[in-house]
């Protein structure tokens, strides 16, 4: 996974041909790669060109206390947007768009469901989650290894992505030889045949909940709602799945 990706991605997007302003939709990077196929189709289907902007769902909160003129944001858990919306920063209650899914990732094709536990007790190598302050990814990342008490064992292994997105790249670089992910970016067509995963056990971890939440500035832009229903649509449902994203 290369980091040209997320510029290409955020490229692709901005519809030349769209008269009216963008909408500028803040995205938690776990989900980029199936918000670009969302955005693409929503703008084959509308003319209304989105304007994405991905980071951890953290800072893009608090990008979004601080000012950011954000209308749209899709979070990777439902607490930030919760809190968003406590705070006066929204225009509706945040609706949940997606249930996420965590999955250990490597280069090393020995990596089994079967054997998992085992393998990233014995290996050596350095092992990247997200950082919990900011990206629920890699919360959740730690409550597996606690689950499995494997926390004292891998904890002094561990490395820190910015975002997910980041921590998958140092997996991709050789930066560490494993790491707990998305499984939305170990889909993506350009990953098939690179390396390992195995689904980490849903009752590890709490739920990944991700809500998305209409912003303030969206009053003065209707298309900002007008994408927020179409998250909801079946063609956006059918993309999420096909990204390892389960329904509400």
């Amino acid at each position: 996974m290369k980091s040209s990706w997320i510029s290409l991605v955020a490229l692709s997007l901005i519809s030349a041909t769209a008269a009216a302003t963008p909408v500028k939709v803040a995205v938690a990077a776990n989900v980029q790669y199936a918000f670009a196929d969302i955005a693409a189709a929503f703008t084959k289907d509308t003319g209304i060109a989105v304007e994405p902007a991905f980071s951890s769902s953290g800072k893009i909160s608090a990008q979004v206390m601080n000012g950011a003129p954000f209308e749209l944001f899709l979070s990777a858990d439902n607490e930030y947007p919760q809190k968003l919306a406590q705070g006066g920063f929204s225009l509706r209650a945040p609706k949940t768009y997606a249930l996420g899914a965590l999955v250990l990732w490597t280069k090393d094709t020995q990596l089994t469901a079967k054997n998992w536990q085992k393998w990233l007790s014995s290996s050596t190598g350095k092992v990247a989650i997200a950082n919990p302050r900011t990206a629920p990814y890699g919360t959740e990342a730690l409550r597996v290894l606690e689950h499995y008490k494997l926390a004292d064992a891998i904890k002094p292994r561990l490395v820190t992505g910015d975002n997910i997105a980041q921590t998958a790249q140092f997996v991709d670089s050789g930066a560490a030889q494993s790491g707990f992910v998305a499984k939305a970016l170990v889909l993506v067509p350009q990953m098939k045949g690179n390396g390992s995963w195995v689904d980490i056990p849903e009752e590890s971890h709490q739920p990944i909940v991700q809500d998305m939440v209409l912003l303030k500035p969206a009053s003065a832009n209707p298309d900002a709602q007008k994408l927020f229903d179409y998250l909801s649509s079946p063609a956006a449902k059918q993309i999420l799945q096909r990204y390892g994203y389960r329904m509400p």
